[in-house]
Order: C-alpha cells, then structure tokens, then sequence
C-alpha cells in the first residue's frame, strides 16, 4: 500500500526521520545507476565510448534539470493542496501537470532527436566521439517521456507523504540496467547503443510500474487528461521556470568553478574530479533533507500552520549539522582512502585528501541552504531561491574560489570553496528570517 502522511500532525522530528532516509536511498540509487552505466561502457567499449556517454550524459543532465525544476514546482503545489486536504485541486493541477509534462517531453523528444548532432558541437565534442555519441543521445532523447515520467509519479507521491515508494521504481530501473548493459552492449553486441537501450529500457520498466502501481492502488487521484485551466498552467510555469534554472545556474557555476581549478594542470583537476565524486555522495543526506522539508512545509503552509512550519525548519537545520558534521569528521579521517577509490597518482591523491579535509566542517553550513531554500521553495518563492543561487555561486563560490587560489595557490580552492558555503548559509538565513516569503499565496485568484 501507498504510506501517504498527513505532515499536518505528529511528532515532527521521528517524521523528518523516516521521511527523509528513502528520499536520501533513492538519490544514491539514482547516482549508482550512471555509475553502473559509465562503468559497464568503459570495461566493455573503451575511454572513447565513455568520453562519448560522458559529453552525451552533459546534455541529458541538463534536460533533467530542469525536470527536477518543474517537480519541485509540483513538489509545492501539490502538498499545498494535500495540506488543505483540498481533493479536486489534487486532481486539477494533477491534471494540469500531466498535461503540460507530456507535452514538454515529447516535444523536447522528437526536437532532441532531431538536433542531437548540433548540440554536441556546440558543447565542442571532439570529431572521434561524434557519431557513437549521437547514437548515444538520439536513444536517450526518444525515451524523455520515461525519464520525466518516473521522476513525476515519484515527486506526487512525495507531495503526498510516501517516500517509500519511490524508492521501489529506482531500484527497478538500476536492477534492469545492471543487467542489460552488459547484455546490451557484449551479449547482443550494440555496443554504445545498446548501454543507451538498457537505460531507456530500465526507465520505461519504472514508469509503467509507477503507473500501474499508482492507478491499481488508488494513491494518487489521476483523472484521464483533459485540457487544463489557464490559471492551471500559468501557476505551474510561473513557479516551474524560475525553478528549473536554478539548475541551470548551478551547473553553469560548477563549470565556471573548473575553470578556476583547471589553470593548475591535470593532476589538480584530476583530485578534484574524484573529490567532486565523493561530494555527490556526502551531500546527499542535505538534499534528501531539503527536499524532505519541501513535502513536509508545504502542506501546513497549505493550512496556514506557520507555528509547525518554524519547528520542521528547526528540527531539520538541526537534524542536518549533526548528520553533516559527522560525515565532516570521518572525512578528515579517511579522506585519502577515498580519494584512492578514484586515482592513484600521488599529486592528485594529495590534493584531493587536502581539498576534501578543508572543506569537510564546512558541509554543515551548505546543508543549510539545501534546508532553508527547501523551506522557502515550499511557500512558492521560487525566484527568491533563483537569486540565492546566484548569489551563492555567482556573487561567493567562483569569485571566492578564484580568488583564494590567486593568493594561497592550489589550496586556495577549498578555503574559497568552505568559506562560499559558510557565507552562503548566511545569505539563506537572512532571506528566510527577513524575506517575504511568507506572504506568498499561490491559489489567491482561485
């Protein structure tokens, strides 16, 4: 059965809890799933094909992102109106959402299949990897519908209180995939496109187990598609936009950040790509929080219950530095042995353990923001959110981090990198104490 939750009661703390570590499960099932395929590509078809999926897997992620916008987008209007306990505009803006998701994703399909060559050159994609990279993402780009669709079914039921659920699509979709790379690729011999095969596959499998699971069990009250109100779209792409390009700011910082640690040749870009690798891992108990609060404010601010909404900020800015600092800790510890999962030479071994044990007592207050901005996205203000990852990349993180390295050399990165983090919580903070947020109403001409 679906374990929908009523966010609007109960003991807060026990709450975030067990709401949260699925959510946490499922990110690192997403992040083992490119990692099985990039791994099974590389063993099997050589550092050109996985040069191939990785400059393919930029486009891709960047259709994601803005994927991921549009749910945090839904992650807030539906578990509004599950606070208000508000049935129909559940079904309306389910409706809507729907709607307007297919559209986006067979159009961006059909357009991305078309246009797959061009947008590799224009992210510079050497010659030797054109055509096996093509191949690659004209697959991905047929299968958009599965990817939006899954990551949909999982944000509703989020909304909704059920964290666990999703969990069993993801796990779905990176079993088939461990299993039909290799199938795909050696034993039917396709070769890159058969790794594209296996993910498109995998995906598919989780959606329509979504789906089913969803309708059979009665979890989510889906209605046949009809045509969505203007007021229903016109709140779903106001808040939807903004969202989705605060995905595009962050990976346009974290591409600028590169640029910084790239004038200090290739074993220092080396260290920091494993200790980049190691950081998706360590964030995700922030992310899972952040989204976690996102579910859980957003339904008593539904309500109107702000009392409620102050103590989950509180229990979660909490729950977040004690998880965080720990892992802050036993990073400093076992940096190196980490960093060696990834590389082996000596230079970026010693970079990337320096780098990680700066930066590690610092996580805490990037968990911050990854709270704070959840909090603040729940109420709708998702441009404010826009403004404070620009501010945290553009205004602190790559002007800091360039400077500290200017002065200090390659150490410079972490120190510059900890210090954005811990300034950035500040800049969360502030809006969050001060901001307007509070007074959003995103159903008001309803």
């Amino acid at each position: 059965m679906s374990q929908q939750q009523d966010f609007t009661q109960g003991n807060i703390f026990k709450t975030l809890i067990l709401f949260s570590g699925p959510i946490m499960l499922t990110n690192l099932l997403q992040t083992s799933f490119q990692f099985t395929d990039s791994l099974w590509v590389g063993n099997l078809l050589g550092e050109n094909a996985l040069g191939s999926v990785a400059v393919s897997s930029t486009i891709v992620f960047t259709m994601l992102s803005f994927v991921i916008g549009l749910n945090n987008a839904s992650l807030t209007i539906l578990s509004q109106q599950k606070g208000q306990d508000n049935e129909e505009g559940l079904r309306r803006y389910l409706n809507a959402f729907v709607v307007v998701l297919s559209i986006l994703s067979i159009g961006i399909g059909i357009a991305g299949t078309i246009f797959s060559e061009e947008l590799l050159r224009l992210i510079g994609t050497p010659e030797s990897m054109m055509a096996s990279a093509t191949a690659y993402l004209q697959i991905n780009f047929l299968g958009m519908l599965f990817l939006f669709g899954y990551n949909f079914i999982a944000t509703i039921l989020r909304a909704l209180g059920d964290s666990k659920s999703p969990m069993r699509f993801v796990a779905i979709a990176v079993f088939l995939n461990i299993i039909l790379d290799p199938l795909f690729i050696a034993g039917f011999d396709w070769g890159i496109e058969g790794a594209a095969y296996a993910t498109v596959v995998s995906q598919g499998s989780a959606f329509i187990y979504g789906l089913v699971f969803v309708l059979r069990r009665g979890a989510v009250p889906f209605i046949i598609p009809t045509l969505p109100k203007k007021i229903e779209v016109g709140l779903i792409l106001k808040l939807g936009i903004p969202s989705g390009l605060q995905m595009a700011v962050i990976s346009a910082g974290v591409a600028a950040i590169m640029s910084v640690v790239t004038t200090f040749g290739e074993d220092i870009v080396a260290g920091f790509s494993a200790a980049q690798r190691l950081d998706s891992l360590i964030m995700l108990p922030a992310m899972a929080l952040g989204t976690a609060v996102n579910s859980m404010a957003g339904q008593n601010i539904g309500v109107g219950n702000w009392g409620r909404v102050t103590a989950i900020t509180k229990y979660a800015v909490l729950y977040n530095f004690a998880v965080m600092l720990s892992i802050g800790v036993l990073i400093v510890i076992f940096a190196e042995y980490g960093i060696q999962l990834f590389i082996q030479d000596e230079e970026a071994v010693e970079f990337g353990t320096r780098y990680l044990q700066i930066v590690a007592l610092c996580y805490p207050f990037l968990g911050i923001n990854f709270v704070l901005n959840g909090i603040v996205r729940a109420a709708g203000a998702m441009y404010q959110v826009l403004v404070l990852n620009l501010i945290s990349f553009w205004v602190l993180r790559y002007p800091l981090t360039s400077l500290f390295s200017s002065w200090l050399g390659d150490t410079g990165i972490a120190i510059g990198m900890g210090v954005s983090f811990i300034i950035g919580s500040l800049f969360a903070y502030l809006y969050y104490r001060y901001g307007k947020w509070r007074e959003k109403e995103l159903f008001k001409e309803e």
